[in-house]
């Protein structure tokens, strides 16, 4: 009798600017992506990954043409939650840097994506965030982080970059007015609560469960552009 907990593996991709690998496993009741003996996401557990996109979308009500930036592709969950919850004439780009994850999701995790790729309010950009970010001055509504296990970069040491006080000096930027940028991390982080407010943000953490059963709880931090820096 096969072993149902035993994890197969069904493809790799190279993570740019890094010797490592992702790697997509599956096993009978659903599938993970790893770099190295760290999962990265799991479609078991994706209710913070939802509630990053829904959060923000309730910030948004009253911008019915919202422009938003994911970075991080995953496994589409943000992706869906935000075209769930923002209107017709708004627009969503997402930055996957892993060619391979954008692959993915036209492979074997298109039945989690459904038909959110070939929404028309949506454009996949295979690249880095954070050049996204860099070249876009007042361009988002909203900009949603998801590119890591959290603050500091555990599958790519550049990613750090987006989360210190330059790559947060950046977000703002790239944000129009009482804008929001929403991150998620697998665990708190005290100090980079404290530099979103240092850099010009109102800031709201909210913990919540990964899943109705799970008890392991991601951080989300929810920050709004504020025009006072002084004022956080």
């Amino acid at each position: 009798m096969p072993d149902t907990t035993a994890w197969t593996e069904i493809d790799v991709g190279a993570v740019p600017g890094t010797p490592d690998t992702m790697r997509l496993m599956r096993r009978s009741d659903g599938f993970t992506i790893m770099v190295g003996k760290c999962e990265l996401m799991s479609d078991l557990f994706c209710a913070s990954e939802r509630a990053l996109a829904t959060i923000a979308c309730d910030h948004l009500r009253d911008r019915p043409e919202a422009r938003m930036l994911i970075g991080g592709l995953g496994m589409g969950f943000t992706l869906g939650a935000a075209l769930e919850g923002l209107g017709p004439q708004a627009s969503v780009v997402v930055a996957e840097l892993v060619p391979s994850v954008a692959a993915w999701a036209r492979g074997p995790l298109a039945h989690l994506f459904g038909g959110s790729l070939d929404d028309s309010r949506v454009e996949i950009r295979v690249e880095d965030v954070n050049r996204v970010i860099q070249a876009a001055p007042a361009a988002y509504d909203a900009i949603l982080l998801d590119v890591d296990n959290g603050p500091e970069g555990a599958t790519r040491r550049q990613n750090d970059r987006l989360y210190d006080a330059w790559g947060l000096k950046r977000a703002r930027w790239a944000l129009r007015p009482g804008g929001i940028l929403a991150v998620w991390s697998g665990h708190p982080d005290r100090k980079f609560k404290a530099r979103l407010r240092r850099t010009g943000f109102a800031v709201e953490e909210i913990r919540i469960r990964s899943n109705i059963t799970d008890g392991r709880r991601h951080v989300l931090w929810i920050a709004t552009r504020i025009e006072d820096p002084n004022a956080a």
